[in-house]
């Protein structure tokens, strides 16, 4: 007598409607919230370099702190980085140096009422030329 029992295992190939969705649904889930954090880290991209190249500016080593606040503030509306606000930009003074702080916490909505928040913080150490 032939045994023709196969593994019922080896017949089964491939993924099941079901679980393919499943699949789908968690892709398409990590793509919208792709789409809506990868702008907020883009533009403090820019908020870094801006406070990266404030050290070495000859126009930030001559002003006092009130003037250092307008200069980063022009810097981030030209870049057109929104997130900050005046309020947001700190400038203390040190021991021949001021320290330029920004901290911000940028939120959006992903999906109905679920929502994200980041929180950034950088700082900038500027040598008084004076």
């Amino acid at each position: 007598m032939k045994k023709s029992m196969t593994n019922p295992l080896s017949k089964q190939r491939g993924l099941t409607f079901l679980s393919t969705i499943i699949i789908l649904v968690f892709i398409l889930f990590q793509g919208v919230i792709a789409l809506n954090v990868i702008p907020v880290y883009m533009t403090d991209s820019s908020v870094k370099s801006i406070m990266k190249n404030l050290p070495t500016d000859m126009k930030a080593k001559q002003a006092n702190p009130l003037e250092l606040k307008r200069i980063v503030e022009q810097r981030l509306s030209v870049n057109s980085v929104y997130n900050v606000k005046p309020e947001h930009i700190k400038v203390k003074k040190g021991r021949s140096e001021l320290i330029v702080l920004i901290e911000y916490e940028p939120r959006g909505k992903l999906i109905g009422n679920l929502e994200f928040i980041v929180s950034f913080k950088h700082e900038a150490r500027v040598q008084q030329s004076r």
